[in-house]
């Protein structure tokens, strides 16, 4: 089995680790219901995990029907998904680079809970326009940084002071890894949407948990 440093914390707490599972399922039934895809659409999901030992790793390979017209990408090595769901494609990207796919290939782009890893505000607006490019309609879904519990690190609150502060003090507990911008930099409804401007018909949403966002969702449906 492969371990992610993505998902390193994952089962910390066994409550967190319910939790997100549930949410992750109330999403991808929210995509069913928003993006309604059909057989003949092209999927491109990007950010895909060599994690296979937890549910909520790869969920969209495991929960969607027309796993043939999947093309998936990551920065790591998960080839094996092509051997878990035969038809599936994987390719494997570098990051901060362009998609390897031509203008509008495919019809729908799925990215979930990826945003958050990419780097600056600018590393993440330009992720933000290669996924536009390469698809007519997309569905990206990033954890709320106002969520009370931070699920990467399973700690409460502590993501809530200002950034330079909360990266310092969970360095000082030794969660070097989420102490990067590089590799964790939430984001605030506002943010989302400052990110997605001058993308047109971009439509916001998100998934609740007792009454509160859990994970934010943009998203835009060309395809029906």
């Amino acid at each position: 089995m492969t371990n992610s440093l993505y998902y390193k914390n994952t089962g910390k707490i066994a409550l967190a680790s319910k939790i997100s599972v549930q949410v992750r399922a109330r999403m991808f039934a929210k995509f069913m219901a928003t993006m309604q895809p059909d057989a003949e659409h092209r999927v491109l999901d990007i950010g895909v995990t060599s994690d296979n030992r937890n549910q909520e790793a790869n969920y969209f390979e495991r929960l969607y029907p027309h796993k043939e017209k999947i093309v998936c990408v990551g920065t790591e090595d998960n080839i094996y998904l092509e051997a878990e769901y035969p038809g599936l494609r994987f390719i494997k990207i570098a990051p901060h680079k362009p998609l390897p796919f031509d203008d509008n290939e495919f019809d729908i782009a799925f990215s979930n809970a990826v945003i958050e890893h990419v780097g600056s505000r600018e590393s993440q607006n330009a992720f933000i326009k290669e996924m536009v490019r390469v698809s007519r309609s997309f569905f990206l879904t990033t954890p709320n940084r106002w969520f009370p519990v931070e699920f990467h690190t399973a700690i409460p609150f502590l993501h809530y002071l200002p950034p330079t502060i909360y990266r310092k003090i969970l360095s000082m507990f030794g969660e070097t890894f989420w102490s990067k911008e590089d590799n964790l930099n939430l984001i605030s409804k506002n943010e989302l949407n400052t990110l997605f401007l001058g993308t047109d018909g971009v439509r916001m949403d998100s998934v609740k948990l007792f009454g509160l966002p859990t994970n934010l969702i943009a998203y835009r449906n060309l395809t029906n």
